[in-house]
């Protein structure tokens, strides 16, 4: 029998998709790769269905590049709500506790606030996607099964008060700016800990993802009436290049002769690494057509050697 064709097109680039509630980062992935006809997408970090905002989707060769986004700072603005504690730490779950935070200021959630920015420790929670033995903690957590989980450092560069609305369950709207693996469910938590209230996220917007912003990022919604019954090509013009996932990497533009030999898996020496860099640094390389090779590492000879390619077939 003969090989089964592959399904869809070869697709190259980057998405930045604005998901909408309701619906998890891969159902809204699977969505985006029917709508642009794609052999092959990768998202590049989890929204619960709770969330909405920012989530750049790898197509094709932009795929080996996405770790880059996976590891970059997020944004976030998000709504705790005060007076009641859930087992999922968000809207999404079950409500395990109430109390009565009518007397909770604002001036007392900015006090509190303060000791969670900068390097804090959180342990993840149960509803994350993070696996032990292989299976995602949140499918374990409504088995009701819960396993120990070690605390792990992250960074909160920017925690502020947006609003905040007094009553019984006080509402406070929140930016956050942090480290790739915060939980932003963790930070509600333990805010109303600290509160002696208890708190859930009761919304939850991801604004930017590493360099993507919301502003630059299109709905599904919007793409499917743009598409119509056209065909998928129409809609490429919304992809970003294929390395924009590791612009924040420095770029080495290399002759032809050069190129050749990286895409042979050499190392080769060029004058220009040190100006860039130094021994270790991951670059973007390019030849002089503007044509992108890859990722290369710059070595202790003043060599680039590559470490991710592109396909050039």
């Amino acid at each position: 029998m003969g090989r089964r064709p592959k399904w869809g097109r070869p697709v190259n680039g980057v998405l930045l998709l604005n998901k909408p509630a309701g619906i998890t980062a891969n159902d809204a992935l699977q969505k985006a790769k029917r709508l642009f006809f794609a052999n092959r997408a990768g998202h590049t970090g989890a929204l619960d269905p709770l969330a909405t905002g920012v989530l750049p989707i790898c197509f094709g060769e932009a795929t080996k590049f996405s770790q880059y986004l996976l590891d970059a700072d997020k944004r976030y603005r998000s709504t705790f709500c005060f007076g009641m504690a859930t087992d999922s730490g968000d809207a999404d779950g079950n409500v395990i506790a109430t109390s009565d935070a009518s007397a909770l200021t604002e001036e007392a959630v900015l006090e509190a606030m303060a000791q969670f920015r900068g390097k804090i420790s959180q342990v993840p929670s149960m509803y994350s996607a993070l696996k032990h033995k292989g299976q995602p903690l949140y499918k374990l957590a409504r088995q009701g099964i819960e396993v120990e989980r070690e605390a792990r450092e992250v960074e909160i560069f920017e925690y502020e008060l947006l609003s905040f609305t007094p009553g019984r369950q006080p509402r406070a709207e929140v930016e956050i700016h942090c480290t790739k693996g915060t939980y932003v469910r963790s930070l509600a938590e333990d805010l109303g800990a600290a509160l002696e209230v208890g708190a859930y996220v009761e919304k939850l917007h991801r604004s930017a993802a590493g360099p993507f912003e919301e502003k630059d990022a299109v709905t599904l919604d919007e793409l499917t009436e743009e598409r119509g019954e056209d065909r998928a090509e129409v809609l490429d013009h919304h992809l970003l290049p294929v390395d924009s996932p590791a612009s924040g990497l420095p770029k080495l533009t290399l002759p032809d002769d050069s190129g050749y030999y990286v895409r042979q898996g050499q190392p080769v020496m060029d004058l220009q690494v040190y100006r860039i860099g130094q021994e270790g640094d991951m670059v973007r390389l390019f030849l002089e057509s503007g044509e992108f090779l890859g990722v290369g590492e710059i070595t202790d000879d003043g060599r680039v050697a590559p470490r991710r390619l592109v396909s050039n077939s």
